[in-house]
């Protein structure tokens, strides 16, 4: 796995891996703090409940990206749905000293 050039990849990376139950590339392209890992943790819970075929039909999910909002030079929020459960999502991407990474806490905070 490359660390992402900009938030858009990040984004992607992060989402796609959710879908297709690779948490540990998920995690690659994440903010390694507790309350994140937690929020993972909980994520890959769900998708393992999950019978043989809901699994498969988020791997084979497609991402309907919305919008991208840049806040600022190293701040991004990522707007979308999948095509499974078309649920609208958000997912906050920030630049670190490790490149662009996944601030997924936002994802569960409040509109």
């Amino acid at each position: 796995m490359l660390p992402a050039e900009n938030a858009f990849d990040a984004g992607r990376e992060f989402i796609d891996a959710n879908l297709k139950g690779n948490f540990q590339k998920a995690a690659f392209y994440m903010v390694a703090d507790e309350k994140n890992k937690q929020f993972l943790a909980i994520a890959e819970k769900d998708y393992r409940q999950k019978d043989k075929e809901g699994r498969q039909e988020l791997r084979t999910a497609s991402i309907n990206l919305e919008k991208v909002e840049d806040l600022d030079q190293s701040q991004s929020i990522i707007y979308f749905s999948n095509s499974f459960d078309k649920k609208p999502q958000k997912i906050k991407v920030i630049k670190t000293n490790q490149g662009w990474l996944v601030d997924y806490k936002f994802s569960f905070s409040t509109p």
